[in-house]
């Protein structure tokens, strides 16, 4: 239980920071060159991770659910590294509780489920912290709001992350943790490389950009990601996914503090008592289903 525990704060913190370091890198590189070194450079630790790992006993079925989660994780993160280029991440960070919205719409189309009364309470408090939360001064909280490129690509990122843990949960059952980590890192791989082919972003000209500090923020990044990939793999592992995502809501805090300290994004307080309400009504969605 203390591991357990332990294993969702250190994620709830790792997640965050490793947004300020997505965000640092895209002042540099393109977002789809970020998210194909990152997978890149773990990708090469989780070979050796798995070398003497017993391949052919392994069910049908891991692989399916390995390319799935690989395909959905290259997209929802190449969206999160592309939102956090356009936009704000004290703004980007709360947008994340929308995932709670998105089950519910994807729970209604796909097999007629309702919310109860604590859904919808918890839809109407996202809302409202929404307002807090895009109260810059100049800009209110509107439904155009969502036309924002930065938004949008958030949204699709929650979406795809959202049906990535989905994956990671069977890919754990079918296997065990280490090749779950290795998974998530060499499948991603794979297929950010089409993803960064189909942009034509120019590889030689990104690596150009390269330097010292620059190579050590990849570093971080690189040890965040991993951090956050083991303590998720491990709460999914012995807990339900949809609880186990209400209680990653709370690194919404965390992203706003980022935001203020580390590229002067203000609004702070506002912020601050956007993003409680909003993690309130995505733990009246989540936990009282």
């Amino acid at each position: 239980m203390i591991i357990l525990v332990l294993a969702i704060v250190v994620r709830i913190i790792a997640n965050p920071i490793s947004n300020v370091f997505q965000k640092q890198l895209t002042n540099k590189h393109h977002p789809l060159f970020v998210n194909l070194v990152s997978y890149g450079l773990l990708s090469l630790v989780s070979i050796f991770l798995i070398v003497d790992f017993p391949f052919k006993t392994m069910p049908t079925a891991l692989w399916y659910y390995s390319l799935i989660g690989g395909l959905f994780g290259a997209l929802g993160n190449g969206f999160i590294i592309k939102a956090l280029q356009k936009g704000e991440l004290s703004v980007l960070g709360p947008i994340n509780a929308y995932k709670s919205i998105v089950g519910i719409i994807f729970g209604f189309l796909l097999i007629g489920e309702l919310p109860n009364t604590w859904g919808f309470l918890g839809v109407g408090l996202i809302i409202i912290g929404s307002y807090f939360v895009l109260d810059n001064g100049t800009e209110k909280f509107t439904w155009a709001v969502f036309k924002q490129p930065a938004i949008q690509y958030r949204i699709a990122a929650l979406v795809f992350t959202g049906i990535q843990a989905v994956t990671d949960k069977q890919v754990i059952i079918h296997s065990n943790l280490t090749f779950a980590f290795a998974g998530w890192c060499i499948f991603g791989f794979l297929f950010s490389i089409p993803l960064f082919l189909f942009s034509r972003v120019n590889f030689t000209q990104q690596l150009f950009h390269f330097s010292k500090k620059i190579a050590l923020i990849y570093m971080g990044l690189c040890f965040s990601v991993g951090t956050m990939v083991l303590c998720s793999n491990y709460a999914f592992k012995n807990m339900q996914v949809g609880t186990v995502l209400a209680l990653f809501q709370i690194s919404i805090l965390l992203t706003v503090l980022f935001g203020h300290h580390f590229f002067n994004e203000r609004g702070i307080v506002k912020k601050i008592a956007g993003s409680l309400i909003m993690i309130t009504g995505s733990l009246l969605i989540m936990l009282l289903k």
